[in-house]
């Protein structure tokens, strides 16, 4: 102990006594707490991803909310300024449960009541369609997956706005339906299917997926399209709940007109 005492406080000494051995002692002790600093800093970030990808969600609804419902401010002449212009709010949520081998596939969400979610909400993934919000509980929320057979949703092709019901047919978790497209409808194989706009649930123009094959049936002069899905729909994590805020508004005024 006496030894190891007496080498310390002479190893103290020349370092300080000498600045080439300060320098190398300093250098050293940098590296070796660097290296240490790193590896928390790594272990940390990657500790951190959850909080990380929470934020990254909440920016992407941000922008999202952005994109649904820009309007084109230079044709108009009359602005009311209490009216905001922002129809469409998105909600983050997470999928912790899926169904996609059944034929009338349902997710559960992280989402429910106290976070203001209601039945007929639309529900999209950063990669386009999944489905329409069915039940709520308090913190839950049950939607009707796009690979469900008793799904119906108005879709259109991107290039011609010709328009139809998108449907599954209850075979590939990859593939689902549009029919009543018209016959003079421009088809071509790998074309981009939109949502139409033309329900008070999903605003115009989330993307669906891409034509993958199409044929006609010839009773009805209607195409039956079969469109690859761009969402992966077995592998779901991250989406976003619809919220169209006129949505009461406009469906009294169709129940109205029906009547």
């Amino acid at each position: 102990m006496l030894y190891l005492l007496l080498f310390s406080l002479a190893f103290v000494f020349t370092i300080q006594s000498h600045s080439y051995h300060k320098s190398k002692f300093i250098n050293s002790a940098n590296f070796l707490s660097g290296g240490i600093y790193n590896s928390i800093n790594d272990a940390s970030e990657y500790l951190n991803l959850r909080t990380q990808n929470t934020l990254l969600q909440e920016e992407n609804n941000q922008l999202k909310s952005i994109l649904f419902n820009k309007t084109d401010t230079i044709s108009k002449t009359f602005i009311d300024s209490t009216y905001s212009g922002t129809s469409y709010k998105f909600s983050p949520a997470v999928v912790i449960k899926n169904s996609y081998s059944l034929s009338n596939n349902v997710l559960l969400l992280n989402k429910g009541r106290r976070d203001s979610i209601q039945q007929d909400f639309g529900v999209v993934s950063p990669k386009g369609l999944v489905g329409i919000v069915d039940k709520t509980s308090k913190k839950y929320a049950t939607v009707i997956s796009i690979l469900n057979t008793s799904s119906r949703i108005s879709a259109q092709l991107k290039k011609s706005n010709h328009f139809g019901s998108l449907i599954w047919n209850g075979k590939s978790p990859y593939l689902v339906q549009l029919t009543e497209i018209p016959k003079i409808a421009p088809i071509v194989v790998g074309d981009t299917i939109i949502t139409s706009g033309r329900s008070s649930i999903f605003p115009k123009n989330i993307p669906i997926g891409t034509i993958d094959s199409f044929n006609l049936d010839t009773s009805q002069n209607y195409y039956v399209i079969h469109i690859r899905l761009f969402n992966d729909m077995t592998s779901l994590e991250h989406v976003y709940i619809i919220e169209n805020k006129d949505a009461n508004e406009i469906n009294a005024l169709i129940n109205n007109t029906n009547e």
